[in-house]
């Protein structure tokens, strides 16, 4: 089992701003073996019981900035900042293929029912507006052979999603035929697999970068940058991508 640590970005008594790596669970969840970490429960720890609000997730296979809030007034005001799209998200993720220089998808997403976590919810609910703003920032080519072709092409994408429906970024770039690698949900598994064996990859290539918001209280505009874990560093480092390696 993992044993993760907080990596804590930000902390004032209003909230509380994290970098949450790869693999660690947001919330705890009865699909997981009983005592599995999660980031809730890691938080409640380190408030010595304090209450932890939540007012966004990610993933479970997502890395990166992830806020909560320590008090009731602070997760009112922010809930509500989420749902009037006042607060910024950057994504970086590498896509197969060399994604278009930039674009808007704008697909809707049908509500993806999990008849295990969710066995209680409408399956049959209609799709929903998906909007995803992005643009490549770098590409590169690597001399393997991937099915039929000689190389495998990649691109560095930073996507900023308006909306936030489930996996959106991940079912996005799948509909644009430029899935992100290491996802064993959207993604192609032959491309997982390049990544995992020649590059020692072995995760979902999507990383909350930055989240840019106005605090709760004060109401200074705040940006908080997720610094790169070092294999991201080293992969960055021989694809040539340096100068977008986030450290601070």
């Amino acid at each position: 089992m993992s044993n993760f640590e907080l990596d804590i970005l930000f902390e004032d008594d209003d909230i509380v701003v994290v970098n949450k790596p790869a693999g660690l669970l947001t919330h705890p969840s009865w699909l997981t073996p009983k005592g599995t970490q999660n980031l809730a429960s890691m938080l409640k720890i380190h408030l010595k019981g304090g209450t932890v609000y939540t007012v966004h997730r990610l993933d479970r296979a997502t890395s990166g900035v992830l806020m909560v809030a320590k008090n009731k007034p602070a997760a009112q005001q922010l809930t509500q900042d989420f749902t009037e799209h006042n607060i910024e998200k950057t994504y970086l993720c590498v896509v197969r293929g060399f994604a278009p220089i930039e674009g808007v998808i704008d697909y809707p997403l049908k509500y993806k029912h999990d008849k295990k976590a969710e066995p209680f919810a409408n399956p049959d609910k209609p799709a929903q507006d998906a909007i995803t703003h992005f643009k490549r920032l770098a590409c590169v080519e690597l001399p393997i052979s991937v099915g039929k072709w000689p190389c495998a092409r990649y691109s560095l994408v930073q996507a900023k999603p308006q909306t936030g429906r489930k996996h959106q970024l991940r079912r996005h770039f799948k509909h644009i035929l430029c899935p992100i690698v290491g996802d064993t949900n959207y993604g192609e598994g032959r491309h997982n697999k390049l990544f995992r064996e020649h590059l020692a990859i072995n995760r979902l290539l999507l990383m909350a970068a930055s989240l840019t918001f106005f605090h709760p209280n004060n109401k200074q505009k705040m940006t908080i940058n997720a610094p790169f874990s070092p294999e991201l560093i080293i992969l960055f480092n021989r694809f040539s991508w340096d100068e977008h390696i986030i450290l601070s």
